[in-house]
């Protein structure tokens, strides 16, 4: 199945090219190396059927020896030598340079991806981007290496040989190029159909990477279920999407290049026919038709290389256009702001009417006129039933996404006013879904917190309630945890992400249902923790056991994005509504499964 993911509009060809010339600019001297090197060597190339022409005179006239004879095969090796020389001097610095733009572009594909806002995620698929940072990206690389390679030997290679061939007889150099046109005309036309195919190869690509993670990503739910069997179809249906992808453009570029051997061949054809006449009349010599025709098989690589390098740059160019459209991508969530603000910490942080909408436009509002009062030493509570806006309220504090509507001011500064590593710097973030990256359990904890000690993380984890889990690992807080977090249980992971955010440690601490996947008595040990740390600092947490939130300061309750209740535990009970009613419904649980 090829995708269906809406079109974007296609970058115009100097945008798409504008990426890699940065990376030209500052290789230029290396690249001016390399074609010196790339002209000395096709130079020798040219050098060679000069002698093979005097050598072929001399035993046609009888006039050569074994002295004569070995110079000339000695004047064709150092020859060969000149060109060995040149040949690795343009190898190690074209090639070398599309290997360094190859790791800059992808360098800074990664780099602009990691600044996107979250809603970007939300409408692209991971098997896309990955299509991009790797075949995408060799694309251009080939593009950048090979073709020019290929671009520098048509148009230098290809003129020398031709006035060479002119030099020896410029009427049969005409019969030899009658071919030239018809070979124009036929990678103009090629080259059209080449870049499409490549396009929609590349799309194909990205749809298989993508169907293929999914599946690894959720093979314990694809064996859970027997689902096997599915699985392996909807693989297979985009595997030969994929190969008929291919066999379109193979097609294309299967015919294009016999196509330019076949129209050389027409050349050599006529040389041997009217050359071979001009030599039986004395028109020329026999060393001059050997040359010629020397000439003519130099001349075939520029004309293959026109082809090669026709397939080379418009996969390059397609694979360009594909990466533009996401490096023009702007992230929603501007950093304009200062990084270089202080703050004490004891700032309120306040919700004034805020509202916000997935969509632009016309959208359904999640948050509707939001007003909230974050002050350090006392605890925030939200309650409401599920897609209430709750975690979407949170994600807010951070600048996950931006307010359609009203501000979140931080000691009196709108929080965009605030640089974006300076306001994520005084927040610790426990999201509902806990993510783990492959690598150890104390990698996981400290997230790039590198002046940590031993003994901060293991106090961090003892407030996670995971120390004895942990101790039980054979390797402690060594132990790889694999990826996402795979030899954990749910709870685990929870923990992690828990003790992820106790040891950084910061002014702010948002937790998004932070015991939904643990004990009661865990439970209640976290949520001790908790508590303690809302005495001295900012700390809101979304929760649907709702004993988790008796001793906030204030409870939100949401519906469909609106605040309905507000009030303490106590003053919540006595109003009768969705959170006495859940409350009242999850102590009768509590005492059931105590009997």
């Amino acid at each position: 199945m090829i995708s269906t993911k809406p079109q974007k509009k296609k970058p115009d060809d100097a945008r798409a090219w504008s990426l890699v010339m940065p990376y030209f600019r500052e290789n230029r001297w290396l690249i001016a190396m390399g074609l010196v090197c790339l002209i000395l060597a096709d130079s020798g190339q040219l050098y060679i059927p000069r002698i093979i022409k005097l050598a072929v005179d001399d035993l046609t006239a009888l006039r050569a020896d074994f002295r004569s004879l070995g110079g000339y095969a000695l004047s064709i090796t150092v020859a060969a030598l000149f060109i060995a020389l040149f040949r690795y001097g343009w190898r190690r610095c074209l090639i070398g340079t599309s290997r360094l733009i190859e790791e800059k572009l992808r360098d800074r594909f990664f780099t602009h991806i990691q600044a996107l806002s979250a809603s970007y995620f939300s409408k692209i698929s991971v098997g896309d981007l990955m299509a991009h940072a790797t075949n995408d990206i060799t694309s251009v690389r080939m593009a950048t290496g090979m073709g020019m390679v290929a671009l520098m030997d048509a148009v230098f290679l290809g003129t020398t040989t031709i006035l060479f061939m002119i030099w020896i007889n410029g009427r049969l150099t005409i019969f030899a190029l009658l071919p030239m046109p018809l070979i124009v005309i036929t990678a103009r036309m090629f080259s059209r159909l080449m870049h499409s195919r490549y396009r929609n190869v590349q799309a194909a690509f990205s749809d298989l990477t993508e169907g293929v993670r999914e599946r690894f990503a959720g093979i314990r739910v694809v064996k859970a279920y027997t689902w096997e069997t599915e699985s392996e179809q909807k693989v297979e249906r985009l595997s030969k999407a994929y190969v008929k992808r291919n066999i379109d453009l193979i097609r294309v570029t299967g015919s294009f290049f016999p196509l330019m051997i076949t129209l050389s061949n027409i050349s050599l054809v006529l040389v041997i026919y009217f050359g071979g006449r001009q030599t039986v009349f004395g028109d020329i010599s026999t060393g001059d038709l050997v040359a010629f025709i020397s000439y003519l098989g130099l001349l075939t690589w520029p004309m293959m290389a026109l082809g090669w390098m026709t397939n080379l740059i418009q996969r390059g160019k397609a694979s360009l256009e594909r990466l533009a459209e996401v490096m023009n991508e702007m992230p929603e969530i501007s950093d304009s702001g200062k990084n270089d603000l202080e703050f004490s910490g004891s700032e309120s942080l306040r919700l004034n009417d805020v509202s916000f909408s997935y969509t632009k436009e016309g959208g359904r509002a999640v948050l509707s006129e939001i007003s909230l009062t974050m002050n350090s030493g006392g605890l925030i509570g939200l309650v409401g039933p599920p897609g209430s806006g709750k975690t979407t309220l949170l994600s807010l504090l951070p600048r996950l996404y931006d307010p359609s509507k009203g501000a979140l001011v931080l000691g009196g500064r709108d929080i965009r006013d605030i640089g974006l590593s300076r306001l994520r710097g005084m927040i610790s973030f426990c999201p509902q879904e806990p993510f783990l990256f492959e690598g150890s359990v104390r990698d996981n904890i400290l997230m790039g917190k590198t002046d940590a000690t031993d003994f901060q993380v293991a106090e961090a984890v003892k407030k996670a309630c995971l120390y004895n889990d942990v101790m039980a690992f054979r390797d402690g807080f060594d132990t790889l945890v694999g990826e996402r977090g795979v030899i954990l249980s749910g709870g685990q992971k929870q923990r992690v992400a828990l003790a992820r955010a106790f040891i950084h440690n910061r002014d702010i601490m948002v937790f998004d249902d932070p015991v939904s996947q643990v004990d009661t008595r865990t439970g209640a040990a976290i949520i001790k923790v908790l508590t303690e740390l809302a005495k001295t600092k900012k700390v809101i947490i979304s929760s649907h056991r709702l004993s988790v939130l008796e001793t906030a300061a204030e409870i939100l309750v949401l519906d469909q994005g609106r605040i309905v209740e507000r009030g303490s535990h106590d003053d919540l009970m006595a109003l009768g509504g969705y959170y006495a009613r859940t409350s009242r419904l999850q102590d009768m649980e509590a005492d059931v499964h105590a009997v």
